[in-house]
């Protein structure tokens, strides 16, 4: 039993602060997310320390290119979501709930750093199902991480409050995030939340606040969020509020889940919209899960030099010093590890 943060009694109920479904819990019963429960009065986080899964992965498979380029990332996975997207990939363990027979294993904070430096990673990743669910073990292990000099991600649906991000802010290094539209109609639609309002303010809090690192994936789904003015206005706001260097990573659809009726994301999609990127301002759009050449390399907006080449999770070509292109010198808002 772990007691949760960001709540308040509200008469019989209990009033989850931690997202902006602003849950209203009754006693016995959990939150929209599955892992937040009223017992006795007492909100209770089920799923601190229990693990779905735990992978050394390339810190460009969350995807991040321009945070610590090259290095693993320790990547921990829950159960549960704050969302219900009708294509997610991870839906065995997004809408799972903790039980008797959950299949999860404990992993206790103090334990991840030991285990970060034994698979040879030099951060931490939440990911696979959305961190912010499990904030009180995010936040225990990110304190850990941060004096041991680890860095940390955050692979998520960006939909938190303002108290929720302020809790994990000094703590945290990259926010990851997705943004699967521009409007509340699809947010309500496709991922069964009220607005897209609180995952642009908490990314451009994020940054502007906390200094964190930001980037932004956007998987293209046919019928949903491909059409122009969508793609632009996302790309606009990255390029007005989280500035130009910020990568946008615009992902190819496969037919799955509830949405296995609609085709895969066209390749000509993916070129548009790196084209609308481009026109709004933004240096870097890469392709992704698509065949797109040199649609995932690094070039230089000043030069046209490839500062990284990749092929899929490598790095092939590595043409960068403290961030900036080899060949013509240009900042490009890559951090990458100190060189002792």
């Amino acid at each position: 039993m772990h007691e949760a943060l960001l709540w308040e009694p509200e008469g019989e109920r209990i009033h989850c602060l931690l997202c902006p479904h602003d849950c209203r819990i009754a006693e016995g019963a959990r939150g929209i997310c599955g892992v937040r429960e009223n017992r006795s009065g007492r909100l209770h986080a089920l799923t601190y320390g229990l693990v779905s899964s735990v992978a050394a992965d390339p810190i460009e498979k969350k995807p991040v290119f321009h945070y610590r380029p090259g290095t693993f990332a320790l990547s921990l996975g829950s159960v549960g979501c704050s969302m219900r997207c009708g294509h997610c990939q991870n839906w065995r363990i997004s809408r799972a709930r903790p039980g008797s027979d959950d299949g999860l294993e404990r992993l206790a904070p103090e334990r991840v750093v030991p285990l970060a430096r034994e698979s040879g990673c030099a951060g931490v990743a939440f990911t696979y199902n959305e961190p912010v669910i499990w904030i009180e073990y995010v936040l225990d292990v990110a304190r850990a991480c941060r004096e041991a000099g680890l860095y940390t991600v955050m692979v998520t649906n960006g939909y938190i409050t303002t108290a929720g991000l302020d809790l994990i802010g000094p703590y945290i290094d990259v926010w990851r995030v997705d943004v699967k539209g521009f409007n509340d109609t699809t947010y309500r639609e496709f991922c069964r939340a009220r607005s897209v309002h609180p995952v642009l303010e908490a990314a451009e809090r994020a940054k502007k606040r906390w200094g964190m690192h930001l980037e932004v994936v956007t998987n293209i789904v046919p019928t949903v969020n491909d059409d122009d003015d969508t793609l632009r206005s996302i790309a606009r706001w990255i390029a007005a509020s989280l500035g130009p260097l910020t990568p946008w990573h615009v992902t190819r659809f496969f037919p799955y889940l509830d949405m296995a009726h609609l085709p895969p994301t066209p390749i000509a999609t993916l070129e548009r919209a790196i084209q609308t990127g481009a026109e709004e301002g933004l240096c870097f759009v890469y392709a992704g899960n698509a065949q797109v050449p040199g649609g995932e390399d690094t070039v230089c907006p000043s030069c046209g030099a490839v500062a990284i080449g990749r092929s899929g999770y490598r790095i092939i070509r590595h043409e960068t010093i403290a961030g900036a292109c080899t060949a013509c010198g240009a900042a490009l808002g890559i951090i990458e590890e100190a060189i002792a």
